[in-house]
């Protein structure tokens, strides 16, 4: 910018100088009046460069501040660049995690169809249905309160049971009733779904009526009662839960005594058990308390009559011990009359002569 004024005043110049030079040649002979106008000439000159020095120290100060602004900016537009690229790198390091984690929920993908390949096998389904109760009653259960794979006098064998006082038992059974289940929530449409549970209903009823059958046996020590352990939530929920009427399954089940359950009330059924086998510890511990108590009763009225035995022993020897404090006074008393100093002197006898 100070370029451009230094040109334009450049260019000012030049024009006076050259009108200078016109007048000096038209007015050739005039001297004073070309003194006059370079005196002028000359202050103006003077003033146009006190100006334009001004005007250039204003436009320095100008580019100064300027370039202190840009210079800022490029610290802050730095600072943020800085940032931007932690950023960005952070976001790379998460997007390598995301892939990771993508990858792995791939491969989980992969191994849950495979389980599902799996348990397309009804045997499989009903083996893990079975490791899933196991694991839970060994998770809330002693061990020697419940077997698994118990059999019964007709052979035939209950998945667990539940032994609580007396010997009692609870039966348990998994069933793992998935094929017509699956086939319902698949469904393309109502019909079809309708169809699917129906069937599935009437698995579930198969189910309940053979563990009523084989399993509740009141002649070998069980309950007259079972659960029906059903190792999925939503085959619970769509077995209990839904269709709460005097048809449904729910009701089906109860008029058979057996009872479904799923985890989560598996757990609330092993938990009041433990808490009543907690009741009936306390009850036996109770008993051998009511045993010992008795027992200590006994030996409280035997230690009493020896007691008795003993303070009437006692009293006698303090009698007797008083009687003998008396006597032995009685006899100081007499030792005292018959001291040496109240016993009169009598004169000794001479002893005869030889010879007399």
């Amino acid at each position: 910018m100070s370029q451009v004024l230094t040109l334009i005043l450049g260019i000012v110049v030049l024009i006076l100088i050259g009108l200078v030079f016109y007048l000096s040649r038209r007015s050739h002979g005039k001297g004073e009046g070309i003194l006059i106008l370079e005196q002028r000439l000359e202050n103006l000159n003077k003033t146009m460069l006190s100006q334009l020095n001004a005007v250039t120290g204003q436009i320095n100060e100008r580019l100064k501040e300027n370039m202190e602004a840009v210079a800022g900016a490029n610290k802050t537009v730095g600072e943020r660049l800085d940032n931007a690229s932690k950023v960005v790198g952070a976001l790379q390091h998460k997007l390598g995690e995301l892939g990771e984690a993508t990858k792995q929920v791939f491969m989980v993908g992969r191994d849950i169809s495979s389980l599902q390949e799996i348990l397309r096998a009804p045997k499989l389904r009903g083996g893990l249905g079975e490791l899933f109760l196991g694991d839970l009653l060994a998770q809330i259960l002693p061990p020697a309160h419940y077997k698994l794979q118990y059999h019964f006098k007709s052979g035939e064998a209950v998945d667990a049971i539940v032994q609580l006082r007396d010997d009692k038992l609870v039966p348990v059974d998994s069933k793992f009733p998935l094929e017509n289940f699956k086939k319902m929530i698949e469904a393309p449409d109502d019909t079809a779904r309708a169809t699917y549970r129906k069937q599935f209903i009437n698995d579930v009823k198969r189910h309940i009526d053979k563990i009523a059958k084989f399993y509740i046996l009141p002649d070998e020590g069980t309950f007259d009662f079972a659960l029906m352990y059903i190792p999925a939530e939503n085959v619970y929920y769509e077995t209990i839960i839904k269709g709460e009427d005097e048809h449904s399954l729910m009701h089906y089940a109860y008029d058979r005594r057996v009872i479904p359950v799923s985890p989560n009330t598996l757990y609330v059924y092993l938990q009041a058990i433990v808490l009543g086998m907690k009741g009936m510890q306390v009850e036996k511990s109770a008993g051998d308390i009511l045993k010992n108590l008795t027992r200590l009763t006994g030996d409280l009225e035997k230690f009493r009559g020896d007691f008795e035995l003993v303070g009437t022993h006692l009293s006698r020897a303090k009698n007797s011990y008083e009687e003998s404090v008396k006597r032995l006074d009685r006899f100081q008393d007499k030792l005292g009359l018959a001291a040496p100093s109240e016993i009169a002197e009598e004169p000794a006898l001479p002893l005869p002569k030889i010879g007399e």
